[in-house]
Order: structure tokens, then sequence, then C-alpha cells
């Protein structure tokens, strides 16, 4: 496969001798260990909603879920008025600020037998994050081997670093997310394994979830980006590579035109938005007036902590830097968290939005794979936990989570 200046170099034991479809141990693994540690969050989460007297189900569909199940069971022109934006209206076009990926493929499980919006909803997403996971894992399995020198004797093993990650992103602050009906764990899986088809040059599958991305949420412009450029500066690998440039934005310019024509404005879709949830590109001067307000007057753990995970993903592209990440991983997850960080909007949902740049975890799962095996149990163990009581209060104390 053609090397090219400027991008990451596909590793060629893996590309060249490894098939697409690996071992089973490849993606059971992954899947297991984010199963256990979902399993976990949602065991907590369960006993909270007991003592609170609140229903498990109806927390798993809350806020955006209700919109997501009601665009897959009724379509964009039949959600119930019921359905509000941040201002509390409904109008013809405020169902358009939600992306048709994950409510469209909820309502194709639907018309299964047997099947309700809501069980194919949280059904797609333990699939789906499953995938998210297996993609994890090989991600970080080849990170780690690019970022470690050949003088390394004390190097981690790949496999361990891989898995890992899949630890971190499971139980990440807002993991719970991934099995509520949203879009996190469709994202989270089409972008992982477009970073995977970026670093192995297999540009078909960089191309395709690309496409696909772009019907997902509005975020997904960071993934159509980073395999535009990249496939771009790998054009030496014919034909695929300017296939994935072709498809990559289609999804989301298709989104973006059909609400053109529902709204007779190019800008449709952004003034929704604008409008209805006060989401615009602000330099994140609503970012540091939260942040602000939150670590000098707020008495509530929800908006401190969600400051403190702002601060710390900050802190993680630094990480990252030093650390070298490749490129495109290292891109996409800084993109991904500028997007966030400089808009305006509801603040307690970044620490959810921030999902999707877990990518930036990779060095550390890299260090805590050096630590001896007990340190490494045990520091999972915290996360896991910690991550768990965190998710169980936001979903269901706080009132306004995400």
């Amino acid at each position: 496969m053609a090397g090219v200046p400027g991008i990451v170099e596909a590793d060629a034991t893996r590309t060249e001798t490894t098939p697409f479809l690996v071992r089973h141990a490849d993606w059971l693994l992954p899947s297991v260990v984010f199963l256990a540690v979902r399993i976990i969050g949602l065991g907590v989460l369960a006993r909270f909603a007991q003592l609170r007297g609140l229903n498990l189900g109806s927390t798993l569909a809350a806020w955006d879920g209700k919109w997501m199940l009601a665009i897959a069971e009724h379509g964009y022109a039949g959600v119930p008025y019921s359905q509000t934006d941040a201002r509390g209206l409904h109008l013809a076009e405020t169902a358009y600020a939600f992306f048709p990926g994950y409510p469209y493929l909820v309502r194709i499980v639907d018309k299964l037998p047997f099947v309700t919006a809501y069980g194919a909803a949280i059904f797609i997403n333990v699939i789906l994050g499953c995938l998210a996971a297996v993609g994890a894992a090989r991600l970080g399995a080849y990170c780690a081997r690019r970022m470690s020198s050949r003088s390394d004797s004390d190097a981690p093993d790949p496999t361990s670093v891989g898995l890992i990650l899949v630890v971190l992103f499971a139980a990440a602050p807002m993991g719970i997310v991934l099995s509520m009906a949203y879009t996190e764990a469709l994202f989270c899986a089409l972008a992982v394994w477009a970073l995977i088809g970026v670093v192995e040059h297999r540009w078909l599958l960089a191309g395709i979830c690309a496409g696909l991305v772009g019907l997902t949420r509005p975020t997904a412009i960071v993934v159509i980006g980073v395999v535009m450029l990249a496939a771009l500066l790998a054009r030496r690998d014919g034909p695929r590579a300017w296939a994935a440039i072709a498809l990559s934005p289609l999804g989301f310019l298709g989104y973006l035109g059909f609400v053109w024509a529902k709204t007779g404005s190019p800008t449709g879709w952004f003034r929704i938005q604008t409008e209805g949830w006060g989401t615009q590109f602000d330099w994140g001067a609503a970012t540091r007036v939260f942040i602000n307000d939150s670590l000098l007057n707020s008495a509530e753990i929800a908006p401190v902590a969600t400051s403190w995970i702002i601060i710390a993903t900050l802190g993680l592209i630094v990480v990252a830097v030093w650390s070298r990440l490749p490129w495109p991983i290292l891109v996409y997850g800084t993109l991904v968290v500028a997007s966030i960080v400089l808009s305006s909007g509801l603040m307690m949902s970044r620490a959810r939005l921030l999902l999707p740049a877990f990518v930036l975890l990779i060095p550390v799962a890299y260090s805590i794979a050096r630590w001896r095996p007990p340190a490494v149990a045990a520091t999972l163990i915290v996360i896991v936990a910690g991550s768990s009581w965190f998710g169980a209060h936001m979903l269901t104390v706080y009132p306004h989570a995400v």
C-alpha cells in the first residue's frame, strides 16, 4: 500500500495480511468488556431509579430520547406537539433539528414482529455499542503500536491498550447514554470505523462510514472533514481514495438539503437549531461563563462535575499532542471538543456531547496498560464505579442532565 507523506501509514502487517473480519476474539472480547461495564452502569441506575420512585425504562428514553422515539414512530410530520424545543414551543419545523439516521434505523427495526420502537431503540444501541467497542479496541491497539518506540522495552501490549480503551469508553462520565435511546452509540460506532478506514487505508470503509455518520448528528462534519483530507493526501492510493472523498459528505449535505426543501432556506437547519435550542458558535463565551459560575458559585454536583469534565477533556488534547497520537485521530478528537466547547447551548449536556472524543483517552489507556495488573484492575474498578454513580445521579437526581 503506497505511503503518502503527511498521512499516517497503515500498519503493513495488519492491513495486508489480516482480513477485514478478523479473529473472533477481536470482536468477542471487546464486546464482552463493553457489555459488562454497561450492565454495571444499568444496575446502578436501576437501583437509583427504584429508590427515587422512577421507572428505569422511562429514564432510558428521557429528553431527546422522546424525540427519537417519536420520529421513529410517527415520522417528522407526526411528532406529537407535546414534544417541544428549549423554549417550550413546537413549530412545524421543530423536529427537523434532529438528524434522521438513528430514529429511522429504529423505525426499520420497529417493523419486525413483536418489536416496539422503544425495544428497537435499546436493542440497536446494544449492538452499536459493541460495534463501537470493537472499533475502539482495534484503534487503540493500532495507536499503541504507533506510539511505542522500537527501543522501548517497557511498551505495553497493544491488545491490552485497546481493551483498556474499551473500558474507558464504556465508563466515560456519561457513558450511560450509550444505553439510552440516543444517537451516541451510532455516532461513535461510525466515527471510530471511519478512523480505522483512514489509518488502515480502507477508503471505502472510511467513505461509507463518513457518509452515514452525516445522517446522525451535526458533529459529523468533523468525521467528514478528517476522512476527506486524509483521502486527499492519500490520493495516490487510487480510485478508492477518491471514492471516499465523494461519499463522505453525501449524508450530511443530503439532510441539510432536505431541510432546505422543507423550510425554503439553505440555512434552515441552523436556524431551527439556533432558535429552538440556542446553539450557535460563540468562541466559547458561554462555556467560560458556565465554568466560572459553576466553580465559584454552584453547590450542586452536576454543574461542578460537568465543568471539570470540560477542563479535563481540554487537558486530554494537550496529552494527546505530547503523546504524538496519529494525526487523523488527534484532529478528529480535537475538533469534536472544539465544536462543543466553542458553542453555546445547554451546558449540562456537555459531558454527553464530549463522549465521541473518547479517542483522546488512548494515551491514558496506553499509560495504564504499563502498570502492574493489580493497579490496572483497581484503577478501572474505581473508574467504572464512579461512572456508574455519576450517570445514575445525572439521570435520576439532576433535572436537566442530557
